[in-house]
């Protein structure tokens, strides 16, 4: 970074904004296998979320590829860019007061690791969506898997390329024994007992 370039100090702080929300700023790092039901999940916590009050945006892996990340491709590189640009913008997010809920395979722990660097321990919540590949195969919306075992996609995760699992995530839900209001109502559960949601902020929420 240019030694010019000077952090400009904000009046309004997150700390403040948090006070003003009724709730605590978090990145929700949902990662997993393409199919395991990542995405799903993010957006439907988000819609509970969002009914009571909450500031959330999901930050999706196709959505943000169409955009913030068009100019990146699937090598390795590549996805330790898209991973670093999209741990930029939840930091972002949350110093903006809103729960982050970023939905990406993210298959490499080391990339994993240096977004969590980039906040405060308990800033971070990594929530491995697990489901055995052959049920994420079953899956397969979009026919990607077919593809990759075809040989058409070169480097797909879980076939030609690695999913390292979270070694020690704050979160696990398997979608293929939980349907996706159990995997919700466990994430909201530990967002409540860690206080980053309160039932006092849910109650004024609901009655406005």
């Amino acid at each position: 970074m240019d030694k010019n370039v000077v952090w400009h100090q904000p009046t309004v702080t997150r700390d403040r904004r948090a006070k003003n929300n009724g709730h605590k700023s978090v990145i929700l790092w949902f990662t997993g296998l393409s199919g395991a039901g990542k995405s799903t999940i993010a957006h439907a916590l988000e819609e509970s979320l969002h009914k009571v009050g909450a500031n959330t945006y999901v930050l999706d892996g196709d959505n943000v590829r169409h955009g913030l990340c068009g100019d990146l491709g699937f090598s390795d590189t590549d996805r330790n860019e898209n991973i670093r640009r999209v741990g930029e913008v939840s930091k972002l997010f949350i110093d903006a007061g809103v729960i982050a809920l970023s939905a990406f395979i993210s298959p490499f722990r080391a990339d994993r690791q240096r977004a969590r660097d980039l906040v405060d321990e308990g800033d971070f919540i990594e929530i491995h969506v697990k489901c055995p590949l052959e049920v994420c195969e079953t899956r397969d919306p979009k026919g990607l898997y077919k593809k990759a075992r075809a040989g058409l996609i070169k480097g797909y995760t879980g076939i030609s390329s690695p999913y390292e699992e979270p070694e020690k995530p704050e979160i696990v839900i398997d979608t293929s024994e939980k349907n996706i209001d159990q995997c919700v109502e466990i994430i909201i559960e530990y967002l409540t007992r860690k206080q980053i949601i309160v039932p006092a902020t849910l109650d004024r929420s609901a009655s406005c």
